[in-house]
């Protein structure tokens, strides 16, 4: 069996996490490996009477550095650093928590002594759909299983006060992932949209990167075996919005989809 363009994680009343297809407006609930042999498990339940969930929770979670020309320049102007040494002439990669990750309508929990400057970065992230290493940029797209959406939340004061991003990108909660993973997507048709309280913050080519994304897996897998389920985030364009308690965050991928999340301040000390 072919499979179909949009994959969820979901969970129903009464049901622990499950994953299954959409087809209309119902949900197909499916059994055994998402990337690799399912069956069809059930009834089609309805997409509205669902809760979405993270649509994959990554063995690795990788994350490019900057990858954007706009990005990299409103960067170094926000933040006061060098344009030359800043500029990645080369795929650059970090890591981001599973711990940090939540699903599409989840709360962005902001520590009670998070320092003012939190900023989103709309991304678009890549699943892996198969074991990959020594792949070369050619081959890249055999790899790919679909397309998801993060919102990679940055607390600015610990990502240069700390010597690592520990905290200021991996705080519970600064991961959302989702609503799902899309396939059959055309990436350079791809429009990504960051609004705030439905205020349209940021909008730019989705696929306008410095480096591609068979660019990043090329060189990944020279060092790294990637596998099925592992998600690569691939940066974000110019400028981040800032985000406070109360806000409302969203970031739309045309041809993917939106990706919605509240924020609150945590009452704990």
């Amino acid at each position: 069996m072919s499979a179909p363009d949009r994959w969820v994680r979901f969970e129903t009343a009464g049901e622990g996490p499950r994953y299954g297809f959409v087809s209309g407006e119902s949900i197909v609930p499916i059994a055994g490996d998402l990337f690799g042999e399912w069956r069809r498990a059930g009834e089609p339940l309805p997409l509205a009477g669902a809760r979405l969930l993270a649509p994959v929770i990554p063995p690795t979670f990788y994350a490019c550095g900057i990858n954007y020309e706009g990005h990299w320049r409103t960067a170094a102007e926000e933040f006061g650093l060098d344009l030359q040494r800043t500029w990645p002439r080369s795929p650059e990669i970090g890591y981001r928590a599973q711990s940090a990750i939540v699903g599409p309508g989840d709360a962005i929990v902001l520590p009670s002594d998070v320092p003012p400057n939190v900023q989103v970065e709309g991304e678009l992230a890549v699943v892996i759909g198969k074991r990959a290493k020594h792949v070369s940029a050619a081959e890249a797209s055999e790899y790919i299983f679909g397309y998801t959406i993060c919102n990679d939340v940055s607390a600015r004061g610990w990502q240069f006060q700390d010597r690592t991003f520990w905290r200021a990108k991996n705080s519970d909660t600064f991961k959302p992932l989702g609503p799902w993973i899309q396939r059959g997507v055309d990436l350079a048709s791809l429009v990504t949209r960051v609004s705030v309280n439905g205020e349209v913050r940021e909008t730019f080519r989705t696929a306008n990167m410095i480096h591609s994304i068979a660019d990043y897996i090329a060189a990944m897998t020279r060092y790294i075996t990637l596998v099925p389920g592992d998600v690569i985030i691939m940066g974000t364009d110019g400028h981040c919005p800032q985000i406070q308690a109360g806000d409302t965050v969203s970031i739309e991928i045309e041809g993917i989809g939106a990706l919605t999340n509240p924020v609150i301040r945590s009452d704990a000390p």
